[in-house]
């Protein structure tokens, strides 16, 4: 992503601090409508990551609305089920198929790839990124918000808008000046997260849920012409190395994994993190919104976290757009109506997945897996469950 450090003007209609999925959604909306913005972003150019790495069908029929699911599509591996294994042992299979979507799979890409092609779309309908600056200072006044920073520099400034979309991640500081709370806690165990390219025994059309005394692995593929064996790695530990080398991941695998040929050659890129579940107390502060992981976060299971941002942002711009055409700003309540119950729902549903997943005790264990395998054998249950990792439950 390139780096756009034109001067800011000093009153805009809206401010979109964040410039991730999320904001980028957004932004698009905005720029659709016609409605000026300004999108603020504190990273630089190449400073994102692959992070994030599922799509699914819900979000593609959204990003079909902006005219880019098909373009995003190609840039993707596509994932036709999503499995459940206990050593050697397939405890279930979740086909997604069956689907009613025109996007009956997972589809495999990293965050950056998804940012860029959002980008592209942005700056097709006129916008930009303007980066990087970083917000100090957030605050609801004079019939308006007024939005201060530091450009890179250090040099302060400020703009004052009719609206402040927080799209600025768990650690908001536009959540945080709005004096919104983010209720909710921490799972105890840090997660690895790596992409690397390995010898896989598993087929490359399937995320692999693998769970063990040791903690719970994920392991799904990702696109590269380059490196065809690229997969990424999710894994929870006790406290996860800074950065993972070819020997951990080696290790994790032969450990928790599904036996067989499973040969590590290279770490591509590594990361560590605390996994919390948390959702905003409000959406809205007067003219102050959150969206993405501003307003929610929580566990990686499943992998509903950027797919529930883009979603959040895709309803919030078309309705903010009315307001600053002449609706009455009551539609901006509707946003916080529909989409919280929306994250409260995918955080209740990855934290049972996530507890689920790392259950320690044997007798638990077994408990577990017997219910999963019966369970499994009826198609209801395995429709219901494609139904709601895909995020179709959201329409």
């Amino acid at each position: 992503m390139n780096a756009t450090t034109n001067p800011l003007p000093a009153t805009t209609a809206v401010v979109i601090v964040g410039a991730g999925p999320a904001g980028l959604t957004a932004a698009i909306t905005l720029a659709d409508a016609g409605v000026d913005f300004v999108l603020l972003d504190r990273l630089s150019e190449g400073a994102n990551t692959s992070r994030a790495a599922v799509v699914h069908a819900r979000t593609l029929e959204v990003l079909e609305q902006l005219g880019i699911a098909d373009e995003l599509v190609a840039t993707g591996d596509i994932v036709a089920r999503f499995t459940v294994h206990d050593g050697g042992s397939t405890l279930a299979t979740i086909d997604f198929d069956g689907l009613p979507t025109r996007y009956p799979y997972t589809l495999m890409t990293p965050q950056d790839t998804t940012e860029a092609v959002l980008l592209k779309r942005l700056r097709k309908a006129g916008g930009e990124v303007q980066r990087p600056y970083q917000v100090t200072r957030v605050a609801e006044e004079n019939d308006g918000v007024t939005v201060e920073y530091t450009d890179e520099a250090g040099a302060p400034g400020s703009i004052r808008a009719d609206y402040v979309i927080g799209t600025d991640g768990m650690h908001s500081i536009v959540r945080e000046h709005a004096g919104i709370g983010f209720t909710g806690a921490s799972y105890p165990e840090s997660f690895v997260l790596a992409d690397v390219r390995m010898d896989w025994p598993i087929a490359r059309d399937e995320v692999a849920l693998h769970l063990s005394p040791e903690g719970v692995t994920v392991v799904a593929p990702l696109p590269d012409e380059k490196e065809p064996n690229r997969f990424r790695v999710v894994a929870t530990l006790e406290t996860a190395p800074e950065h993972s080398t070819v020997q951990d991941i080696q290790a994790l695998l032969a450990a928790r994994g599904p036996g067989g040929a499973v040969r590590v050659h290279e770490v591509l890129w590594s990361s560590r993190f605390r996994v919390h579940h948390r959702v905003a107390d409000r959406y809205r502060s007067g003219r102050i919104l959150l969206a993405g992981d501003a307003a929610h976060v929580h566990s990686p299971a499943g992998g509903q976290g950027m797919n529930t941002g883009i979603q959040d942002a895709a309803a919030l711009g078309p309705l903010l757009a009315r307001v600053l055409a002449g609706e009455p700003d009551t539609l901006l309540d509707d946003y916080e109506a529909t989409r919280r119950p929306v994250a409260l729902g995918v955080v209740s549903f990855t934290d049972r997945m996530t507890k689920m997943a790392t259950l320690r005790a044997r007798p638990a264990r077994t408990l577990r897996n017997l219910a999963l395998t019966t369970l499994a054998r009826f198609p209801a249950f395995r429709h219901r469950l494609a139904y709601q990792l895909a995020e179709l439950a959201n329409r």
